[in-house]
């Protein structure tokens, strides 16, 4: 199921709360009737259209296109309990939770929101939507990687329904969840992200790597994950005969980017 927050605040003004609104309303309509979903927006304040997601039948759609249609941008960035709020609705066993999040990201408190997200997440997953001419792209896709979910940048009126038609074609088509990558016992690996996100029809996973050491022959990784289908699992035979300085590069970069990570959850900045 699906929970969309809005933001409405005072940045948001003029052609921002447009695009923002024009998105929600064009995937309200591309719900299905065996979906469940909810809207948040927020501003100063945080309200939202039901207590908990409702089932999209046409009385509802209705309802939430007038709900967002009445939408006015004003107001302070209280982001923190629109997105508690969405994070600790109550799980539903038939459906996973997935919030869109769409804001130009003007907020002074990000590291408290990644640690938010960190600790609420859960089994949800979020996905940011970037509106306006300069939203706060980094942001974003950090808030995004967090949640285990994608960033999606919105920059003219005319691009919302080409991007938000790719978005929700991958929110219908989750083809492996909760994915691990299990290596070789003989060999220590060192890969990033530390924790791998969901794949997407259409969309790779790609995860960074670098072994101690020689891989044997007939070694192979194996990668397991929940499939819509039920448990998943592939093995990937090991055979690397060359080396590559341009995955070291992407693996360095990686590994600093981690590090960073590290340090914002308050480890230590000197070693790290």
């Amino acid at each position: 199921y699906i929970i969309f927050i809005i933001d409405t605040s005072g940045s948001m003004n003029g052609v921002s709360i447009s695009q923002a609104k024009r998105a929600v309303q064009l995937a309200i309509n591309a719900l299905k009737p065996g979906d469940l979903f909810n809207v948040i927006e927020f501003n100063s304040a945080t309200r939202a259209l039901f207590r908990n997601s409702m089932a999209a039948d046409s009385a509802r759609i209705a309802e939430a296109q007038d709900f967002v249609r009445r939408l006015d941008a004003n107001g302070g960035t209280e982001m923190r309990p629109a997105l508690t709020r969405a994070l600790r609705e109550p799980p539903r066993e038939t459906h996973l939770r997935q919030v869109v999040f769409i804001t130009d990201g003007s907020v002074a408190y990000e590291d408290e929101m990644f640690s938010m997200i960190e600790s609420d997440l859960g089994n949800a997953r979020l996905f940011t939507v970037g509106i306006g001419s300069a939203p706060n792209s980094w942001f974003m896709r950090k808030a995004a990687e967090a949640g285990r979910g994608s960033y999606t940048f919105i920059s003219a009126l005319h691009e919302v329904r080409e991007k938000m038609d790719g978005l929700f074609r991958k929110l219908e088509s989750p083809q492996v969840t909760d994915i691990e990558v299990l290596w070789p016992s003989n060999v220590i690996v060192d890969t990033y992200p530390s924790t791998v996100p969901d794949l997407y029809l259409g969309e790779p996973v790609v995860v960074k790597a670098r072994a101690s050491g020689p891989f044997q022959p007939g070694d192979a990784v194996r990668i397991t994950g929940n499939s819509v289908t039920g448990a998943w699992t592939t093995e990937l035979p090991l055979n690397v005969p060359l080396d590559s300085e341009g995955v070291g590069a992407l693996w360095a970069r990686a590994r600093i980017g981690e590090l960073l990570d590290e340090e914002r959850r308050g480890g230590d900045a000197a070693a790290l």
